[in-house]
This record gives structure tokens, C-alpha cells and sequence, in this order.
């Protein structure tokens, strides 16, 4: 996948993009649009998503570690950033 660690995409439109095992340590991902997007497998370390649409979005795989995020964040169903690093 393609290498956007520590790349500023904050506020991009990414919904339904294909991302997958993609490296994006550490992006600003604040307020991205990435609405069904498949992050499968993808290194998500580290990035702020904090206002970012992550619903219906792929995160079987994908490393959430460390992951920035606030109470506007939408997280896929089932999804508790509290819990789970990996999904």
C-alpha cells in the first residue's frame, strides 16, 4: 500500500477510497471524510482522527495504536476505541 505517514490530509474527502495496507503513521486525518474506506490492514499508529468519519470504513487488520480521537470521531459500528488497537 502506499506510504502516507505524517502527511497532513485533514479534511479530505477519502470516503470509500482504497487504502489498504496502506502506512499512515502518525497522518492528520482531522475532520477526513472516510466514510467506507478500506483500511484493512492499513498502519493507522499514531494518527489523529479526531472529527474523522470512519463509518462502514474496513478496519479489519489495521493497527489503531496510539490513535488520536475525540467524542465527534465516527467509528464503524461495533467498533470501541477504547478496547480494541486492532480489529
Amino acid at each position: 500500500g502506499a506510504d502516507f505517514s505524517d502527511v497532513n490530509l485533514s479534511g479530505a474527502d477519502l470516503s470509500g477510497a482504497n487504502l489498504i495496507y496502506g502506512i499512515m503513521r502518525g497522518a492528520d486525518l482531522q475532520g477526513a471524510n472516510l466514510h467506507g474506506a478500506d483500511l484493512g490492514g492499513t498502519d493507522l499508529s499514531e494518527a489523529n482522527l479526531q472529527e474523522a468519519d470512519l463509518r462502514e470504513a474496513n478496519l479489519r487488520g489495521t493497527d489503531m495504536s496510539d490513535v488520536k480521537y475525540n467524542e465527534n470521531t465516527k467509528f464503524p459500528e461495533g467498533y470501541d476505541p477504547d478496547v480494541m488497537s486492532f480489529w
